[in-house]
């Protein structure tokens, strides 16, 4: 029963009010989710939209119906989010896709909340390079105040960031037949020892990771000058159902929205998946359940969370993007019982599919030691697993959509 649990030292776990800022997005709905099933915890979510959280609003006949409350509020501008902030004991903060374009938290929001969590903000690559300028702002300049909030009124905060924050690995610069390359060393990627490589300010893809690091080091500082209570979490690529949107159908007919969603969108139009400079960019990928399973553990275990930042990721899911296309180009024909394409992937080059200024890094292996040090966790899902889960679920809710969308009207 959730009034008898206990944290990783044996103490009894006592509800709290959690500030969840970007509630409504990808990763809040899931963490949501896990908090009303399994916790006696309270939540205060935090968004613009609320479609991902719906089936938790309502009936009000639902078991947690009192300890969740939606507030929609844009926290660019919204004098409630202090509030919020002030009537919480920990405070999550995602910056959303979605909340990015319209949103600000209010000061009333942040008076309400005792610890925050922060999942708010522009997180397309496609977006950094176009819109250089509200990728800054949304993911440095309107975390301000959330930080700022939580700070002066003593509130625990868990700030969502990102891998990118890493930048290009060490073993990128090195000659390509280097067989240090192959060390480790160069390329997987530690919290406390890994330098934040980027590119010239020219390509501005790495906008976004300059701003989340910039966010990362102000928290850190606040931790130290000012007794901030803080856990950074860094994100691996963590998929799943609800994540992102398909173009036309639930989001912006010109969006681009990340790999996954990007790939899912071509499979249930029947078109090519493409591949932008070849696919051979290697990245790892999470299971979202996997990787909420370890952010309940920081919520509960605040004496091993604070002060730390944390890899989220599954190092044994590496692939490159043309192998993930070709897996889930198997897993969708199984899934939909409809042939793949004769030519299931294109090339198309990055100036072609981004714009001007696109850069990238060519591996993304997380390390592990500190959040299974502190907090004892490891990924369970393998990517064939997670990728069947994923599939089976954007088939069932989005094929008649799209099918209805892509049909042409008979003639008269």
């Amino acid at each position: 029963m959730a009034s008898a649990r206990v944290d990783l030292d044996g103490n009894p776990i006592k509800p709290i009010t959690i500030c969840m800022i970007g509630a409504g997005g990808f990763i809040g709905s899931h963490l949501c989710e896990k908090l009303m099933a399994e916790t006696l915890h309270k939540v205060l979510a935090v968004d613009v939209y609320s479609d991902k959280i719906k089936h938790l609003l309502e009936p009000s006949s639902l078991p947690w119906a009192d300890r969740i409350q939606f507030h929609r509020l844009n926290i660019k501008n919204d004098s409630r989010l202090e509030g919020l902030i002030r009537i919480s004991d920990l405070v999550i903060f995602f910056l959303s896709s979605f909340m990015c374009l319209c949103s600000r938290v209010s000061d009333i929001a942040l008076e309400f909340a005792s610890n925050i969590i922060n999942l708010a903000a522009i997180c397309t690559p496609a977006d950094y390079n176009t819109r250089p300028l509200d990728t800054i702002y949304s993911n440095f300049i309107d975390a301000l105040p959330v930080i700022k909030y939580c700070s002066e009124n003593g509130k625990r905060l868990i700030h969502f960031s990102t891998c990118e924050v890493y930048g290009k690995t060490i073993g990128c610069f090195l000659p390509k037949d280097s067989p240090l390359r192959q060390d480790p060393a160069y390329y997987v990627l530690s919290e406390d020892s890994s330098p934040c490589i980027f590119g010239p300010i020219e390509k501005q893809r790495w906008s976004y990771a300059c701003a989340k690091q910039l966010v990362e080091r102000l928290i850190y500082a606040e931790g130290a000058e000012n007794g901030l209570e803080f856990t950074i979490v860094r994100p691996f690529n963590w998929i799943g159902p609800r994540m992102d949107f398909i173009p036309g159908i639930d989001g912006p007919s010109e969006g681009v929205p990340r790999v996954l969603a990007c790939f899912s969108n071509n499979l249930l139009r029947r078109e090519p998946l493409k591949l932008v400079d070849g696919g051979e960019s290697q990245r790892t990928f999470v299971y979202i359940k996997d990787a909420i399973e370890a952010v309940l553990l920081m919520i509960e275990n605040p004496s091993r969370a604070n002060g730390q930042i944390f890899n989220v990721g599954n190092p044994n899911n590496e692939v490159t993007v043309r192998q993930l296309a070709e897996m889930m180009t198997q897993v969708y024909s199984t899934v939909s019982n409809e042939p793949s394409l004769s030519t299931p992937t294109i090339d198309i080059s990055s100036k072609e599919f981004y714009g001007e200024g696109y850069d990238d890094s060519d591996k993304r292996i997380p390390d592990m030691t500190i959040i299974n040090r502190q907090l004892g966790w490891n990924p369970k899902t393998s990517l064939w697993d997670l990728l069947e889960s994923t599939l089976t679920y954007q088939h069932r809710t989005y094929a008649e959509a799209v099918k209805k969308a892509t049909s042409k009207p008979v003639a008269s």
